[in-house]
């Protein structure tokens, strides 16, 4: 049997235009090139990781239509197939549609690229848009290896099991040179860093970038040995993003 064509009239479908949020507080210009800003501002159709964010972002780069018109539709933690499908529908019809995450690039470390994936499947256009990655902000600005390296997401919530992930990626560090990058909710910072410091080996080298791209933003890089002593409740509340590497023959012929 034929497969079943279109109608010959029927739109082509849109694109899913991938849109970075900002990372804090900051103006949009100062951080989102042009061509980004004039594609989130004409959008009206956006699937976000949770409304009240995008909003926020939305309302700060000053939308073409009213925010009460456009269509917000969350994806969830774990969006099934039909699910996906679903937010796909108005690209199918011919709309362009804007995927947001909380903040930073969507389809990194959050439930995006699920529906991106689906977005192929399905023959719809996928363009990214240039914006802030606090992944590759705080590689760019450790010292370290920008050649190899791996992200992680976030490290385990019980003590020993952090410390147990923490020497885990200090041992892989060491066995080939990469740099090991994750993330912590903003109030487990002080905690984090203090397990760092009990884990690690004096020599292995740490980065925290805070508040990046922000009025505020901070990046230290050091050796575990002069971390030691710092006061880390001054990571308190701050969204932060860490980088770790071991010293090795390898890491030692890397940049930083």
């Amino acid at each position: 049997m034929a497969a079943t064509r279109p109608a010959a009239d029927a739109a082509p479908p849109g694109r899913l235009y991938l849109v970075p949020n900002l990372l804090g507080i900051v103006p949009p210009d100062d951080v989102l090139p042009a061509r980004t800003l004039a594609i989130a501002r004409r959008l009206t159709h956006f699937v976000v990781e949770n409304a009240k964010p995008a909003r926020q972002f939305l309302k700060a780069v000053g939308t073409a239509h009213p925010l009460q018109q456009l269509d917000l539709m969350e994806i969830g933690e774990r969006p099934t197939p039909q699910r996906c499908a679903e937010l796909l529908r108005p690209a199918r019809a011919g709309s362009d549609v804007g995927m947001l995450s909380d903040a930073g690039c969507p389809g990194v470390a959050d439930p995006g690229a699920l529906l991106v994936a689906a977005a192929h499947r399905e023959g719809i256009t996928v363009t990214p848009l240039v914006g802030p990655s606090a992944i590759l902000l705080a590689l760019m600005a450790s010292g370290m290896n920008g050649q190899g390296f791996a992200f992680h997401g976030y490290l385990p919530v019980k003590p020993e099991a952090r410390t147990e992930a923490i020497r885990r990626l200090e041992a892989a560090s060491h066995k080939d040179g990469t740099a090991q990058l994750f993330i912590e909710t903003p109030y487990r910072n002080p905690s984090l860093i203090a397990a760092l410091v009990a884990a690690c080996s004096p020599e292995t080298r740490l980065c925290v970038a805070a508040d990046l791209t922000t009025a505020g933003e901070t990046v230290e890089s050091r050796e575990i040995r002069a971390w030691r002593g710092r006061d880390a409740g001054a990571y308190a509340k701050r969204p932060a993003m860490y980088v770790l590497q071991a010293q090795s023959p390898r890491a030692s012929r890397s940049p930083g």
